[in-house]
């Protein structure tokens, strides 16, 4: 599956932002209860997503690096995807009897791209029972990955900043969070579970990492990426003109709407 969807999607091929990624999960991974090795990938996408097959192997749309402010925002979507795999979601959720390939269905963060185009592109179809009957292993995820980007030092309350502010996207343009995961624990559950746990479990750290340098040039080398994609006008067939009746009246009759053309001299 991960093989069919490098096919599919693009993926970024600058080797920085790419490298970059893939070394912050690998740093989550080391701090986690994952028993199997991480693969990351950074896909080419304006969707702020990204999700995880089990078994290990990462997606992280380039989307979700733009609409991160911090190093930690975006840890902490990482480190969730990464609590999926080590929470082995995909095999509990297959033992419960459910009439899905659990080996081919990603473990969608917050819908999007991932969720529907991946799913159809390599002809799955997936029960949106499937889909209900995650919610407790979203909730699972987001206690894990709190967790994890606590013990690598990053701020938890970048959680809670991540998803204020995508609760504010989703209600100035709704649609922004897929509306085909709306059995996942909704934004405003996800915040008050996450402040919880913040308050009573986290114990207080004098100082907490926030961003870096490098995440910011990461993020600025991908900002300019898209804007020179949006500068390139698009790709566009030839434009025909049907003659009208005064040009008809004017050519003569073996060239009337015809091509002219010329041979190139030898």
């Amino acid at each position: 599956m991960a093989q069919e969807i490098e096919r599919q999607a693009k993926l970024v091929d600058a080797p920085v932002p790419a490298e970059y990624v893939n070394r912050l999960a690998q740093n989550l991974a080391r701090n986690s209860d994952i028993k199997v090795p991480v693969t990351t990938k950074l896909i080419d996408s304006n969707e702020v997503n990204a999700f995880a097959l089990p078994g290990g192997f990462l997606f992280v749309n380039s989307g979700l690096v733009l609409k991160a402010e911090t190093e930690a925002e975006l840890a902490i979507v990482v480190a969730h995807e990464i609590a999926h795999v080590a929470a082995r979601h995909g095999t509990r959720q297959a033992s419960r009897g459910q009439l899905v390939d659990m080996a081919s269905v990603p473990l969608i963060f917050v819908g999007g791209w991932a969720g529907y185009a991946v799913r159809q592109g390599v002809g799955l179809a997936i029960p949106l029972t499937f889909l209900k009957f995650s919610r407790g292993f979203e909730q699972e995820a987001d206690f894990l990955g709190l967790q994890y980007i606590y013990k690598v030092g990053y701020d938890p309350t970048a959680f809670i900043d991540f998803f204020e502010r995508m609760e504010a996207m989703e209600k100035r343009k709704p649609g922004t969070v897929s509306q085909l995961f709306r059995s996942h624990p909704n934004t405003a559950t996800r915040i008050k579970f996450t402040q919880k746990n913040v308050e009573e479990i986290l114990p207080a750290r004098p100082q907490y990492v926030i961003t870096t340098s490098e995440f910011q040039q990461v993020r600025d080398d991908l900002r300019i990426m898209a804007n020179a994609r949006r500068a390139i006008p698009e790709k566009r067939g030839p434009t025909l003109r049907r003659p009208s009746e005064d040009d008809r009246e004017g050519a003569k009759p073996d060239q009337d709407e015809r091509p002219t053309l010329k041979r190139r001299d030898s």
